[in-house]
């Protein structure tokens, strides 16, 4: 009931209104924000990989409506790339597109091509580019793009939600060769008849999925900070014969860091979804959806500002 009521809120002009103002949230946001201009994200990027572990960078932003809006974030990303690349950091680092921020509700012809010239400079420097995945009214046209991205850019990656029941036909159809392909549990609230709604219904899918992309011809991404997915991911890439390169864990920033040192230290690829931007509400709320220990964070934070 909780879960749902957040990822309500997480929609909710007013609320937003309300969380944005409150004095308390900003300090708790950095947690898991890499602040509101990209400057500050190059210096978490830089840190992290110092410490061992990879970057996606997100710019924060989604449901765009207004083309000008849509540009405007085009542009964020080509700079955000060309920063990375002057920082030598493309080899370590990519960036993670959603298309609602690139114009995906303006129709699919604009968003392929706003992710078009995002991934033509990517590839210039060096850099990958992964399409986050949002409600499941826009996964069709998700991986439509993507399909089309595919053909000049064969690296683009993508994500799929385990929560929805259609998953597991997804990951059949893109555990192809060269397939980059980041499995999450899924993040929105959605209905019964196209989700899953029992976390252990979701934990199984996960695992199903997880087998179908270890044993595919693609590089898996495994985003989960569930420690029993983790060693799950770790048996099955071993049944399946594959080597520390041959895949990676994703984790958000901010998000049980030990973890993320560990796995590095140990020799897998780790790597850090690293948002920033001023738009930062939505992506909060559903921090705090997800784990009670987030909010629990944030509670503390709230009850101990004085």
């Amino acid at each position: 009931m909780l879960r749902s009521v957040l990822l309500a809120a997480a929609r909710s002009g007013r609320l937003r209104g309300l969380v944005e103002s409150a004095p308390v949230t900003r300090p708790v946001v950095r947690r898991f924000i890499a602040g509101d201009e990209i400057a500050t994200a190059l210096t978490v990027t830089g840190e992290l990989l110092a410490d061992g572990r990879l970057v996606t960078l997100d710019h924060l932003g989604e449901d765009v409506t207004d083309a000008d809006q849509a540009d405007a974030t085009v542009r964020a990303y080509v700079d955000a790339l060309k920063l990375l690349s002057d920082k030598g950091y493309t080899d370590r680092a990519e960036v993670s597109v959603k298309l609602s921020a690139v114009g995906q509700q303006l129709g699919a012809s604009i968003a392929l091509d706003n992710a078009r010239r995002i991934c033509a400079v990517a590839g210039a420097v060096g850099a990958t580019v992964t399409l986050d995945m949002e409600d499941h009214t826009t996964t069709d046209s998700t991986l439509a793009v993507l399909r089309e991205l595919r053909r000049d850019f064969p690296w683009v990656g993508a994500v799929l939600q385990a929560y929805l029941r259609r998953t597991e036909s997804d990951c059949r159809e893109l555990a192809t060769e060269g397939s980059r392909i980041r499995l999450c549990k899924g993040a929105y609230q959605e209905p019964a008849a196209v989700a899953f709604q029992d976390k252990s219904e979701v934990d199984k899918s996960y695992v199903r999925c997880l087998k179908i992309l270890m044993n595919g011809a693609g590089y898996p991404m495994v985003a989960s900070h569930d420690p029993r997915l983790i060693r799950i991911a770790g048996q099955l890439a071993t049944a399946a014969g594959r080597t520390p390169d041959s895949l990676e864990y994703q984790m958000l920033y901010g998000i049980r860091p030990a973890e993320q040192r560990r796995l590095a230290a140990a020799g897998h690829r780790v790597r850090v979804y690293l948002p920033y931007g001023d738009q930062w509400y939505g992506y909060f709320m559903r921090r705090l959806a997800e784990r009670p220990a987030n909010l629990a964070f944030f509670l503390r934070a709230v009850a101990t500002r004085n």
